[in-house]
This record gives structure tokens, C-alpha cells and sequence, in this order.
């Protein structure tokens, strides 16, 4: 029986030879929680067979392609914003605030950057390109992806253990029947962003 060959590694980034970070966010769906965002400069030429979009990876195989971003990475940083942001500027300029953020908490200027998605602002007169379904092409955008990722989860899982009911361990605040149940039986929290439909 013929064994199925993997895909090849994807690509470092976009533009080789320039420090370019890699931009994505998690949590724009949810009804709670912040938004985060992270941007990962990885080395030229760097590839690792696991460094694919988040959303195809276990919970345990993203906490291991964190700690690989984080060892490899020239450059990472997260940006977050609460959800009192994302009620005052609505998601999408906070998922772009965030993004933001975690830019300019960088410890390395990059020379461009390339952001999952189609939507995204100026930053610091740095060229930007966005790029649809970016976290499945880039290694950049896909290290950025896992590393917004496993954040905001840990940051849901924390939350969880104060606000038992919700079950956020579980949900991580997105829009499930039995999270909209809990907010029918128990009530929102300061945590839940007011300007989604909660109910």
C-alpha cells in the first residue's frame, strides 16, 4: 500500500531576504474574551512540517509548534484587546488594533509585513500585503496564527476557572448552544462583548 506523501513546508514568507512579519489574529467570532493578535518574523528560508494554520492542529500539537515559533522565531510579540475595545471600536478595527500592537511590540523592526485576511491599516509606513487564507500559505502568518492561538486560549482557560458555567475551557467563548444556554441561565459577564448578539 502506497503511503501517502506530506505536503511540502510552506514557505517562510513571502518576500526573502527582508524581515517580514507574519500577522494574523484568534477570536474575532467569539461572544467573549479579547481578540489577540501576534506577528512572527521567522528566519530566511525557515520550514518545519508542522508550521501549517492553527485551525488544522490539535490543541497539544499547537502548544508544540508554540514552543518551536517561540525558539525560532527572530522576532514575536502579541497584541491584545478587551473586550470594552471591541465594543468601542467593533471587531474588525480591534482584531487591526491588535495586529497593531503586537507590531510594534516587536523586538525587531520589520521591513514589511504580510496579514491573513483582506482587510487590514497602515502600519508605521511599513509596506503591508494581505493575503486570503494567508495562515495556509505562509510560514509566517501560520506561526502568527498558532501563537494568537494558544495566547487567547490560556487567557479563556484562566477565565474559565473564574467564571465557572460558561464553560470556556471548553468553547473558548465562541458561539456555542451550550455557552448561550449558560448566558441565558446565568447572565453575562463583564468579559462578554456587548455589542454581539448574545442570546
Amino acid at each position: 500500500m502506497q503511503r501517502r506523501s506530506q505536503a511540502a513546508p510552506l514557505p517562510s514568507c513571502m518576500q526573502p531576504g527582508i524581515l517580514e512579519a507574519g500577522c494574523d489574529e484568534a477570536g474575532r467570532g467569539c461572544l467573549c474574551g479579547p481578540v489577540v493578535a501576534a506577528a512572527v518574523i521567522l528566519p530566511d528560508g525557515f520550514s518545519h512540517p508542522g508550521l501549517i494554520d492553527s485551525k488544522k492542529l490539535t490543541e497539544r500539537r499547537r502548544a508544540e509548534m508554540r514552543e518551536v515559533v517561540l525558539a525560532s522565531a527572530v522576532a514575536c510579540a502579541v497584541g491584545i484587546c478587551s473586550p470594552a475595545e471591541i465594543d468601542e471600536l467593533n471587531i474588525l478595527n480591534a482584531s487591526i488594533e491588535a495586529m497593531h500592537r503586537a507590531l510594534a511590540a516587536l523586538s525587531v523592526r520589520p521591513g514589511a509585513i504580510i496579514v491573513d485576511g483582506n482587510r487590514f491599516k497602515p502600519f508605521a509606513d511599513i509596506p503591508y500585503t494581505t493575503v486570503v487564507k494567508g495562515d495556509a500559505r505562509y510560514a509566517n502568518i501560520a506561526a502568527a496564527s498558532i501563537l494568537a492561538k494558544t495566547t487567547r486560549d490560556r487567557i479563556m482557560d484562566e477565565l474559565a476557572a473564574q467564571y465557572p458555567g460558561y464553560a470556556w475551557e471548553v468553547n473558548k467563548g465562541y458561539p456555542t448552544a451550550a455557552h448561550r444556554d449558560a448566558i441565558a441561565r446565568l447572565g453575562i459577564t463583564e468579559h462578554h462583548r456587548r455589542t454581539f448578539r448574545l442570546n
